[in-house]
């Protein structure tokens, strides 16, 4: 049953409608958590289409705040949708950051660290564009276990589907909290703190969790674009089994995600 995932994002609108809307309020969470000094220039590393930069502009009253993503229609996407002059928004990637060195307060990313090829060197990168003393800090989903919204996706199609194992996000190192910490601290932070952030996710009934998976964006989506009809409808029915649905159809779920945050190094003298 189970074909090679073909799926990635390229679509802004697609990634809204599928994570976009928790992914907005994971970022609000990470803003408030970090409880920044406002006037301070910020860099969000793996912007997307804009999520945390958004919470940033509302929260944090920062002078600047450089958006940065490989994906020019994210890019693109963010131009459009933000509209503030204290946006810069840059094409780049995480490991190889366009950006002069120690130039930021704030350097941030959010959902980013278990899709770039090396993310020690990108947090490296990132160390690099903070300030002496400067704050980098980034939140993954915990997607071994509490991100349930995928957890219930993967453990249904695993069950009608074995090989699917080798999919599923809970194999990412960095979905786990001592993992990141190792990294953060191999990248050359100190003082590293790592520590939970859950939202809810509440869906408006079984189709509104369900549809998003059918949009052929992302790698869940691109798993189950690859099943045949017959395929696709088995699993359908059985997330719609495991779904914990509420009398009024609502399904009420959290996502858990690790935020951690560090300070770089401040030289001698």
């Amino acid at each position: 049953m189970m074909n090679r995932m073909t799926g990635t994002w390229s679509d802004g609108a697609a990634y809204e409608r599928f994570m976009g809307r928790w992914s907005r309020l994971l970022a609000d969470g990470m803003v408030r958590r970090l409880d920044p000094e406002p006037g301070a220039r910020w860099v969000d590393v793996g912007s997307g289409t804009g999520a945390l930069t958004e919470a940033v502009l509302r929260r944090a009253a920062p002078a600047q705040v450089t958006a940065v993503d490989p994906t020019a229609v994210f890019t693109e996407h963010a131009r459009a949708r933000l509209g503030d002059e204290r946006v810069v928004v840059r094409t780049g990637a995480a490991e190889d950051l366009p950006l002069d060195s120690g130039t930021a307060d704030y350097v941030v990313s959010s959902l980013v660290l278990n899709f770039v090829g090396d993310p020690v060197q990108a947090l490296r990168e990132m160390a690099r564009v903070a300030r002496p003393g400067g704050t980098v800090a980034c939140t993954v989903w915990d997607y071994a276990d509490g991100m349930q919204m995928l957890r219930h996706f993967w453990d249904a199609a695993v069950a009608l589907d074995p090989a699917a194992a080798e999919l599923d996000e809970g194999r990412f190192p960095l979905c786990r909290p001592d993992a990141l910490l190792e990294a953060f601290r191999s990248a050359g932070l100190r003082d590293v703190e790592v520590g939970e952030l859950t939202v809810p996710t509440v869906f408006a009934d079984v189709d509104d969790y369900w549809q998003p998976f059918l949009g052929g964006q992302g790698s869940v989506a691109g798993y189950v674009a690859g099943l045949d009809d017959t395929a696709r409808q088995a699993l359908g029915e059985e997330v719609r089994r495991r779904l914990p649905v509420d009398d009024d159809g609502t399904v009420h779920l959290t996502a858990r995600a690790w935020c951690a945050r560090g300070v770089t190094e401040v030289s001698a003298g």
